[in-house]
């Protein structure tokens, strides 16, 4: 802040706050130990992270990797530079490594046919397609190996710092790498881009060349909150599974590596979404606009007082019934000065909990005060200079 003197003032949050004992009464169960190398649980709106281990652990990622890919294709149809509908030539080579004849996951792709891109990413998220996935590549950026630089570019933008790509479809590669967080800031960037294409991710079946396949997820059919993401397995990642879930207000994402079965990874899961969403909420505590310090004292100004607000919502992710006992520190500015221009900061708002502080966001002007006249500014003046005298 640009004034040095502060004053302090303590407001309780919402309700009176609760005594220490109380939190000690409702203490949060111990996060479930799972049968995998890497998992991560955290709430798609805030971030925060609920319970994880390893989650920063480079593990190959298999096709989680292919979520990368279809959140490039649908970037570039809002960006107007790829569309639905394009045509897309299916490559020998997407054939020869992806399609019918590997063992691998594919859309049964015929080579040297069209595909319109929707189709494609279909195929991608519901059958896992290799074969729709290098098709896919290549007709973004001519080259499969082009194409895994623009992965890692916008893995870069993400902050997937230990993630690297060398294909579209996450066959083994040496040095195809990737963690569970950085793969729950992917699955938040796919969410957050576009919620027409996300629904992708919850359909159940495509069908392709007459051949109808299930989507792997396997939570799909067993929780009805459940509504993407990606399966993934090679021998060297085991099974992986990225899964997001939303149940009223609240949604989770959840991304578990190297477990030991399809059915485990599915079960696994279960266990980290049951646990977040049993025990811990999502609230809205702050509103934008909301006043947060009412007539803060303005000096040489056209109005002699002032409301402090916030710019944004503050929302958080806590244990359950723990938002009794948060505590709102607000932080002003001790002098006041205009003019002062609507959405200034002049203070800091401070929540804390359990001596943890979660939030420190500024306080900001309600609206503009000019300055006053010569005469009254004058008068401000020797106020305040009797005033800090006396001090």
């Amino acid at each position: 802040m640009h004034r040095k003197s502060l004053v302090h003032q303590t407001l309780f949050l919402l309700f009176i706050i609760l005594s220490t004992n109380i939190a000690a009464q409702n203490p949060v169960p111990k996060a479930p130990d799972l049968d995998g190398k890497a998992w991560i649980l955290i709430d798609a709106n805030t971030g925060f992270v609920i319970t994880e281990n390893n989650a920063d652990e480079p593990l190959p990622p298999a096709s989680l990797a292919k979520m990368m890919t279809t959140y490039i294709a649908v970037k570039q149809i809002k960006q107007g530079t790829l569309r639905d509908y394009d045509e897309v030539l299916v490559s020998d080579n997407a054939w020869e490594k992806g399609g019918a004849k590997t063992d691998g996951s594919t859309m049964f792709l015929s080579p040297r046919t069209t595909v319109p891109v929707i189709d494609l990413m279909r195929g991608i998220i519901i059958q896992s397609g290799n074969d729709a996935a290098i098709a896919l590549a290549e007709h973004i950026s001519g080259s499969e190996d082009a194409f895994s630089n623009l992965m890692n570019d916008n893995a870069a933008d993400l902050s997937m710092d230990n993630t690297f790509y060398y294909n579209s479809t996450g066959l083994p590669a040496e040095g195809m790498l990737s963690s569970a967080r950085d793969q729950a800031r992917l699955v938040r960037a796919i969410i957050e881009l576009d919620p027409e294409y996300y629904a992708l991710y919850s359909e159940k079946y495509f069908q392709h060349n007459d051949i109808n396949q299930p989507n792997r997820n396997r939570l799909l059919w067993r929780d009805s909150s459940v509504d993407g993401l990606k399966t993934g397995y090679t021998k060297a990642a085991g099974y992986c599974l990225a899964t997001s879930a939303k149940r009223k207000d609240m949604r989770l994402i959840s991304v578990l590596m190297g477990s030991t079965s399809a059915e485990s990874r599915a079960r696994q899961t279960q266990k980290l979404l049951s646990y977040g969403f049993r025990h811990f909420d999502t609230k809205k505590i702050y509103a934008q606009g909301d006043i947060l310090k009412e007539n803060a004292k303005v000096w040489f100004g056209s109005d002699d007082f002032l409301n402090l607000t916030i710019a944004q919502d503050i929302v958080l992710t806590l244990p359950r019934r723990s938002e009794k006992n948060l505590v709102a520190n607000i932080i002003v500015d001790q002098q006041l000065e205009a003019p002062i221009i609507a959405g200034e900061e002049l203070g800091r708002l401070q929540v804390s909990l359990a001596e943890n502080t979660l939030v420190d966001v500024p306080l900001v002007a309600e609206k503009d005060v000019s300055e006053s006249g010569l005469f009254s500014r004058f008068y401000d003046w020797v106020v305040l200079f009797f005033t800090n005298l006396m001090a």
